[in-house]
């Protein structure tokens, strides 16, 4: 039987060190070491990409043919980039009961009907309780596979054997490899479970969809170093009281790492919002001061967003509050600065709360001078002009600055009823008017160079 040994190792980048050191020397994060046992003996190694270890000129390697599984669940292919790579590791992370297993049991029955073989792992559901969830949800699973267990030997076996195109395993944290001597969902179980089945899916073309777990700061548990290992590597957010869910790609080595897919999570399961725009501005509140709607690109696709804030003097003696939520809490000190300098609203003694409104996280500078209209509004306690967009970035000298992409973001704007919208002068170039001729007669277009004409316009009087 092989001695066991105590190591640190740090959670972030998995350094070892065999003593508890406050500072890590690798990745300098502090209170990051973790102790754990482990076996002395060896582990397991092996090339986990075809060809590995040869040589090749670049020009002589064969190309693969560009291949990828659609899940049938269109927000979900978005945000992989197109589907699922072959031979690709995918982990999804997320809160407890926000619907990360509904959504792969979803998806694997999807793929399963198309004659994929697919193969459902569990480590924390029998298979009786799948059965269950797949009735509560009203799929068919006449060719899913599923498999109870959580020992990584027995399951390498069992996917050797059948051969399937996709794996979902349900979660890494319950994954274990006997030769090694500590409990399921330690540091070094999760890193060397997760690099066998990296191994198995570049060397065998398995696609592999890896459930994790998350820590209470929201990332996912073990070491930082599992999302450097993985292929990509999505988040499914949401409100615990609202029924809708965001799965945002933060890693893709196949696409795009800002997209994102909008659910609404029903009695049959997570369901696909087709018009995202109208869902999170189906209550907005007309003629109520404080509230802007800004186009805000989220990966390829135009997002109207509302944003809210709310100024009030504070009546508690201490250091006023500022709250802000779903947007860059920096971003908006940055903002309240540049309305004190450069507009002279006097802030500095007011509580000042922000929202994005329906639990999105808008974090592109795009949405700066909508965050900054709508303090003022709220300051100022006048309605910004009905059905206007407002977008720019706000310098700290009080300018407004170009942003990318502004023609998707009128039309996403034009397509939802909006009449004006307030532009930096930068974008107004002969060829972006050109660009957008066909919306001059649907949408009024103003085009401002400093926070203070935005204001002037917006906020007549």
């Amino acid at each position: 039987m092989a001695r066991e040994k105590i190591l640190f190792i740090c959670r972030e980048c998995g350094y070892e060190a065999y003593k508890w050191m406050g500072h890590c020397p690798s990745c300098h994060g502090w209170q990051t070491f973790q102790e754990e046992r482990v076996s002395k003996g060896p582990l397991k190694t092996g090339s986990a990409l075809q060809g590995g270890g040869e040589m090749q000129l670049l020009n002589d390697i064969a190309p693969l043919k560009e291949e990828r599984y659609l899940t049938g669940i269109g927000e979900f292919d978005r945000v992989l980039g197109g589907g699922a790579v072959p031979g690709s590791t995918i982990l999804i992370g997320g809160d407890p009961g926000i619907g990360k297993s509904t959504l792969l049991l979803q998806a694997a029955l999807q793929l399963s009907s198309r004659n994929y073989k697919v193969i459902y792992v569990t480590g924390e559901e029998s298979l009786q309780q799948v059965k269950m969830r797949a009735a509560r949800l009203n799929l068919n699973g006449d060719s899913l596979l599923v498999l109870a267990e959580t020992e990584y030997e027995t399951i390498e076996r069992q996917l050797l054997q059948s051969a399937p195109h996709l794996v979902i395993l349900d979660s890494i944290q319950t994954m274990f490899k006997s030769e090694i001597g500590t409990v399921p969902g330690s540091i070094v179980q999760v890193r060397e479970v997760t690099a066998s089945l990296i191994q198995l899916a570049k060397s065998r073309q398995f696609t592999f969809f890896i459930v994790g777990h998350v820590t209470k700061e929201g990332t996912i548990a073990g070491p930082r170093l599992l999302e450097h290992m993985v292929d990509c590597v999505l988040y499914l957010e949401g409100e615990r009281y609202q029924n809708f869910r965001i799965l945002r790609g933060v890693k893709n080595r196949f696409g795009s790492t800002n997209e994102i897919g909008i659910f609404t999570m029903e009695s049959r399961g997570l369901v696909e919002v087709d018009n995202p725009s109208a869902l999170f501005l189906e209550q907005r509140p007309v003629d109520a001061p404080g509230s802007v709607v800004v186009p805000s690109m989220e990966g390829t696709r135009p997002l109207l967003v509302e944003i809210q804030a709310l100024v009030t003097p504070s009546c508690f003696g201490a250091n006023p509050r500022r709250v802000s939520t779903g947007l860059d809490y920096n971003r908006v000190a940055l903002i309240i600065a540049v309305l004190e300098k450069r507009l002279g609203l006097q802030l500095y003694n007011g509580d000042i709360f922000v929202n994005a409104v329906g639990g999105v996280k808008v974090m592109e500078p795009a949405v700066d001078l909508g965050v900054s209209l709508s303090i003022s509004s709220s300051f100022l306690d006048k309605r910004v002009l009905p059905n206007t967009l407002v977008v720019g970035e706000i310098g700290l000298t009080g300018e407004v600055r170009p942003v990318n992409r502004l023609e998707e973001r009128l039309r996403e704007g034009v397509k939802m009823g909006f009449q004006r919208c307030i532009v930096p002068s930068g974008n107004l170039n002969k060829t972006f008017k050109e660009n957008i001729s066909d919306l001059s007669p649907k949408l009024d277009i103003t085009g401002v160079s400093t926070l203070a004409e935005a204001l002037d316009f917006v906020l007549p009087g």
